[in-house]
């Protein structure tokens, strides 16, 4: 394999039901650092049917390029088809590095894709820079240059692992939604626009889909709320969310959880947020009744402004918030649901 042949950002520009996903635009937002570094260029690759119209889109979040990838075999997601759709545009064009989104789709593609073109990939990723890997190199052991180093809680977020790909290419990894942020919109951006299709001859791996039954949720989704009012274990029942309801309701919250109020069944699954949840970063932040282990602040700890109320003086969270309050959650929020109603009632 000749490494030099390799060259550009790619973003694997999820799409579903003709909607970009917000993944790919945050993908999009960190494509464009790292190309920066490496002094190349961003292309997102667009795969599905009848899709031309979100390409100004990527175009707008920072993509130089879109690669188009349109067919009637791409119309829903399946495996084989995008699989073979996005490895025949690695092999065509050669990218350096791809960045897939850790969804159920990017989760279920990435792996298959990269065993396809012979590299590898590092999953779940919450940090990616540009650095020279090993990164500590021992005794004449020498440094690569320009390499991505993918960054990744393991062993139950007990250590941090910093993970490389030197020897293959592409470099590949797969990067947790609202871990990257995006970047303001480019009105008016336009983008390179390269129409490939590699040709699909259905085999007996093509799965075929007889119906689809789409579930409407009333769930809110956490990742995009600006103030997140999130109980732990320590609030004490299911019923005594009520306290955090009625605080989300006062200050125009949503409310979230840990995963130990999900384990306990408490709460939907939906609404966890940490390493094995969501990763968010609102405007506000409530931790309440939360101890703050490490998997919980991974996140969270990004979030601007980190409210912490917690009966022990000594948990964890205090050590990411920006205020906290020591006391018992049965009296302090409810009292902070008062205050608030006054101030917001007196504005």
């Amino acid at each position: 394999m000749n490494l030099e042949e390799y060259k550009g950002v790619y973003v694997f520009a999820q799409q579903v039901d003709n909607e970009i996903s917000s993944i790919a635009l945050e993908l999009l937002g960190k494509a464009k650092d790292l190309a920066k570094d490496l002094n190349t260029e961003v292309t997102a690759v667009l795969v599905g049917s009848g899709i031309a119209n979100l390409v100004d889109t990527l175009a707008e979040y920072g993509a130089d390029k879109v690669i188009v990838v349109d067919d009637p075999e791409l119309k829903e997601y399946r495996t084989e088809p995008y699989t073979h759709a996005l490895a025949s545009v690695i092999n065509e064009y050669k990218p350096e590095i791809v960045l897939v989104g850790a969804t159920a789709i990017g989760r279920d593609l990435g792996p298959r894709v990269s065993a396809r073109v012979a590299t590898g990939l590092t999953a779940d990723c919450t940090v990616l820079e540009i650095g020279n890997f090993p990164i500590n190199p021992i005794g004449n052991q020498p440094q690569k240059a320009n390499q991505l180093l993918m960054t990744r809680p393991a062993f139950g977020g007990n250590t941090i692992a910093t993970i490389a790909c030197p020897d293959n290419r592409p470099q590949m990894a797969t990067v947790r939604a609202g871990v990257m942020q995006k970047i303001s919109p480019i009105k008016g951006a336009k983008a390179e626009v390269i129409n490939y299709n590699p040709g699909f001859t259905p085999n007996n791996k093509y799965v075929e889909i007889l119906n689809i039954v789409k579930e409407v949720k009333s769930v809110a989704d956490i990742a995009e709320a600006k103030i997140l009012v999130s109980g732990g274990r320590g609030v004490g029942s299911a019923e005594n969310f009520k306290l955090l309801d009625d605080l989300a309701a006062v200050v125009g919250g949503t409310v979230s959880c840990s995963r130990a109020v999900v384990d306990d069944g408490w709460k939907e699954k939906e609404l966890q947020v940490g390493q094995t949840g969501k990763t968010v970063r609102p405007q506000v932040y409530f931790a309440i009744g939360i101890s703050g282990a490490i998997q919980h602040t991974a996140g969270m700890e990004d979030s601007d402004l980190i409210i912490a109320i917690n009966k022990d003086e000594n948990a964890p969270i205090f050590d990411v918030a920006d205020y906290g309050i020591v006391g018992d959650l049965n009296k302090v929020v409810p009292m902070l649901t008062e205050a608030f109603k006054t101030a917001l009632a007196n504005k």
